[in-house]
């Protein structure tokens, strides 16, 4: 068996936990972090949370969970290639999306606009509020009592959110109401595997959006021909497989890109450890920049493909008119329950009692985000059909 990397996020040096608790006999400390994620209710349902396309539209289109259990596959190869720690690397990816509203991105536009007024949105920041207070399952604590380093991973996982100069008001409220409690070392990159989860989410979406755009018939397998990584692969595959279903054809061009996408960022991450010499995990979070990357010739191949998708499948009249309503609904229900908290659940009637406008609002918001895409559209009509 090959030997970890000294940089490792190593569960034996953790910071711990906020909440003391005796650690398991059989998992380390990631893994039950791992296990507190897959067994939350916020990632079940991820099932039902729209990725591009929103849940009804299709059974072969990707979910938000569908998408976190892929990313979390790339980012679990990627660790065991590097000789990192899986368990946390996993933990992460499968937690990244967790803080996503209904509807996707049109859904979170929707909370930054009418949340304004009170701190604004932010899904890295919800995913942290999610796992440090909202899932209600133990009898000890709030949240899911995950340990520092996979909850520091969770909100920087795409780099330093502030500078040693900064004074945090540029920070989503929900990770520094949260840092008050709690220093995650805002100001210094993740650990190598939240960086590997964060690059993994890439490959993912760039890859499934490829496949689900192709599906949805918004661009067509010519279209993609003279796209950098794709194209030529689309190219070798007709090559060798001559009269090969557009399916088919599909399948082994999107995993080849992933293959080469991968193997890419091992040459170029084994190139940056070689650099730098990490000694340990303190030398990964304190170099100036992150350690995992892809080269630059992939990099600028993935910002071509990037605006491709956005021109051809994300601006789609389709996907644009489905926005438009998702924005209603969220905005709806918002005005609804923040004018008329009698008309939200008791429970969430309860949480409201004697604070402020702004927590009013952030407790209103936390209702409608937990919400899948079935259930808030389910949850206008009831509120505001004339005919129920």
């Amino acid at each position: 068996m090959t030997e970890e990397a000294p940089y490792k996020t190593d569960p034996m040096a953790s910071r711990g936990r906020l909440n003391i608790e005796p650690e398991s006999q059989t998992r380390s400390m990631f893994q039950r972090d791992r296990d507190r994620i897959i067994h939350s209710s916020a990632f079940r349902r991820l099932k039902y949370k729209t990725q591009v396309f929103v849940y009804h539209e299709g059974d072969h289109y990707r979910t938000r969970l569908t998408h976190s259990l892929e990313v979390a596959q790339i980012a679990r190869s990627l660790a065991r290639a590097l000789n990192v720690n899986e368990d946390i690397a996993e933990a992460l990816a499968l937690a990244h999306d967790l803080g996503h509203p209904p509807f996707g991105h049109a859904g979170e536009e929707a909370l930054q606009e009418v949340m304004k007024p009170f701190g604004g949105f932010d899904h890295n920041g919800h995913a942290l509020r999610i796992v440090t207070k909202l899932e209600a399952r133990y009898a000890d604590f709030n949240g899911l009592n995950l340990s520092w380093e996979t909850l520091e991973g969770l909100a920087k996982h795409n780099g330093p959110l502030i500078s040693d100069s900064n004074d945090f008001k540029t920070l989503p409220w929900a990770i520094a109401e949260y840092n008050s409690k709690q220093d995650l070392e805002l100001h210094s990159q993740p650990g190598i595997e939240a960086q590997i989860a964060a690059l993994s989410d890439d490959i993912a979406y760039n890859t499934h959006d490829i496949d689900d755009g192709l599906r949805a018939n918004f661009f067509s397998v010519n279209d993609l021909i003279n796209q950098p990584v794709v194209g030529p692969l689309i190219k070798e595959v007709y090559e060798k497989y001559p009269g090969l279903e557009q399916s088919r054809l599909i399948h082994e061009t999107t995993r080849r890109m992933i293959n080469q996408m991968v193997n890419d960022l091992l040459l170029e991450t084994e190139r940056r450890l070689h650099k730098f010499k990490p000694k340990n995990a303190a030398d990964i979070r304190s170099n100036q920049n992150s350690i995992v990357g892809m080269s630059k010739e992939m990099e600028e191949s993935n910002k071509i493909l990037k605006i491709f998708l956005l021109t051809k499948m994300y601006r789609h009249h389709r996907i644009n008119r489905m926005t438009n309503k998702a924005k209603q609904v969220i905005q709806d229900l918002f005005n609804l329950f923040f004018s008329n908290i009698e008309f939200m659940p008791m429970d969430w009637q309860k949480k409201v009692e004697s604070v402020n406008e702004t927590y009013k609002a952030r407790i209103v918001t936390d209702y409608i985000a937990g919400m899948t895409d079935r259930f808030a559209l389910e949850e206008h009509r009831r509120q505001f059909s004339l005919y129920e």
